[in-house]
C-alpha cells in the first residue's frame, strides 16, 4: 500500500509518500511545495493544487492523509490553513482517490507515542521508522511523512477491528433483551 501524506500549508505544503509492505514501511518521497508568500492567495492554492495533482499521478498512491490542524489564536491563519486544507482534498478527489483526514495529535501519538510530542521528536521518530540515513529536508516534509505513517498504523487497527470477533479470537456478541 502506498499513501500520500500531506502537512498543507499556503506558504509551504509538505507531502511525504511511504509504502507498507508485508508490515514494513519503506520511504519513497518526501518534499515541500513552496509559494511566494506576496502572490495572491488564489494564485498560491492553484500552485499546491496542480503540484500536488501531479504528485498523485505520478507516484500512484491507494490513499491521501491529510493533517487537519487547528489553530485558534489566530482566525486569519486558520482561515488560510484551512483553504490549503481543502485544495489538498480536492487534489485527491479529483483523482478519484480516497482522502483521509488525521489531528495532530493522532499523528503524533502514532509516531512518538505521546500526542503531545514535540517537533524534534516526530522528526526523529520518523527517521528511524523509515530507516532514514538523513532527516527529511523540512519539518513540512517530517510532518507530512508522519501523517502518512499514522494512516498506515493506523490502516492495521481498523483492519483488526473491522473484522468480525470470531475471526480476531474473540467471542461473538450477544445482544441481550432489555
Amino acid at each position: 500500500m502506498r499513501v500520500i501524506g500531506v502537512d498543507p500549508g499556503t506558504v509551504t505544503t509538505g507531502y511525504g509518500v511511504v509504502d507498507e509492505e508485508d508490515r514494513r514501511l519503506s520511504y519513497v518521497a518526501s518534499g515541500s511545495i513552496t509559494t511566494v508568500a506576496r502572490q495572491s492567495l488564489p494564485k498560491r492554492l492553484k500552485k499546491i493544487y496542480d503540484e500536488l495533482v501531479a504528485l498523485i499521478r505520478t507516484q500512484n498512491p491507494t490513499a491521501v492523509v491529510v493533517e487537519n490542524t487547528f489553530v485558534s489564536k489566530n482566525y486569519q491563519s486558520a482561515l488560510k490553513l484551512g483553504q490549503a486544507h481543502g485544495v489538498a482534498l480536492l487534489a485527491a478527489e479529483t483523482c478519484g482517490l480516497p482522502v483521509y483526514e488525521c489531528m495532530p495529535t493522532e499523528v503524533k501519538l502514532a509516531v512518538v507515542g505521546y500526542g503531545a510530542a514535540r517537533k524534534d521528536q516526530v522528526e526523529s521518530m520518523v527517521g528511524r521508522l523509515l530507516n532514514l540515513k538523513t532527516p527529511p529536508d523540512s519539518h513540512h516534509a517530517a510532518d507530512a511523512l508522519a501523517v502518512a505513517i499514522c494512516y498506515l498504523h493506523s490502516a492495521k487497527i481498523r483492519a483488526l477491528t473491522n473484522r468480525p470477533a470470531a475471526d480476531r479470537g474473540l467471542p461473538a456478541r450477544r445482544s441481550f433483551p432489555l
